[in-house]
């Protein structure tokens, strides 16, 4: 009973992952396969990518649509193949300390915008990002897209058609290597200007403060001076004497007069 129920949870848990699983796709270019003649109506193909973020190897067998075995020979010559990588967004960081897709699940191959038929489909994961995490994380990533079903039709054509319109092909594979290559080089000359400028800020700092002591010095010397010349200044400067208000006495008093002089001039006074 007990079994019952934990392979029952376990079920459960399993299709309610299963709904929450939301896949994405990525074209490529079908000048990045490899095909060789028809066996039985099925050619074997190979697709590796080791740009990042993608660092992987697809094989497997393909038929054409109707069974053609010469349709998909000349297609890929006219460009009307591609590949259509379906994957769940997990990363693994390389050996190279780059992050890497590794959650891809299922493949298809186009011809003229149609679905072939593909059968023993093989992932393998290619270095910098073939660690036993990355190898890991496929494996989780093939079990959970197989919960799916086929994904190749009806619910995710829109999103499959988005991704058809914008294949990677050699050319963006190599603008996606040479931007890889360039932003440690972009990282490393920012760095050094970082580490240049923090220099000639610590250098620069002992001489502020050294420049900043000597002005206080110097302005408190001049300040001293300067109160001293204000202190010589007063001690050398003239005493005004105050003027003695001088009292005149009462001209008609004056003893050398006569008493009629006196009278005269207290009359001509009034």
């Amino acid at each position: 009973m007990k079994k019952l129920i934990v392979l029952l949870c376990l079920v459960f848990a399993a299709v309610c992952s299963a709904q929450t699983l939301e896949p994405e796709f990525q074209a490529f270019s079908g000048a990045l396969l490899k095909l060789k003649k028809a066996d039985k109506g099925y050619h074997k193909f190979r697709l590796t990518v080791d740009v990042a973020p993608w660092a992987f190897q697809a094989d497997g067998e393909v038929q054409a649509p109707g069974g053609d075995g010469d349709a998909l020979i000349t297609g890929l010559f006219d460009g009307d193949v591609y590949a259509m990588l379906a994957y769940v967004p997990s990363t693994a960081v390389g050996s190279d300390n780059k992050e890497y897709q590794v959650g891809f699940f299922d493949m298809m191959l186009y011809f003229e915008d149609e679905p072939t038929r593909i059968r023993n489909l093989r992932f393998k994961l290619l270095p910098p990002a073939n660690d036993e995490w990355a190898m890991g994380i496929l494996k989780d990533a093939l079990e959970s897209g197989s919960l799916l079903g086929n994904v190749w039709g009806g619910k995710y054509d829109k999103a499959i058609t988005r991704a058809s319109a914008d294949p990677l092909d050699k050319a963006k594979l190599r603008t996606l290597q040479k931007k890889a290559e360039k932003k440690p080089e972009e990282e490393a000359t920012i760095t050094t200007r970082k580490r240049r400028v923090e220099a000639s800020e610590e250098e620069a700092a002992p001489k502020k403060k050294k420049k900043k002591k000597v002005e206080a010095e110097e302005e408190s010397t001049m300040n001293k001076r300067k109160r001293r010349v204000d202190a010589a200044d007063e001690e050398t400067a003239p005493t005004k004497k105050k003027k003695k208000k001088k009292v005149s006495g009462d001209e008609c008093d004056d003893p050398s007069l006569s008493v009629k002089e006196k009278r005269r001039c207290q009359l001509k006074n009034k």
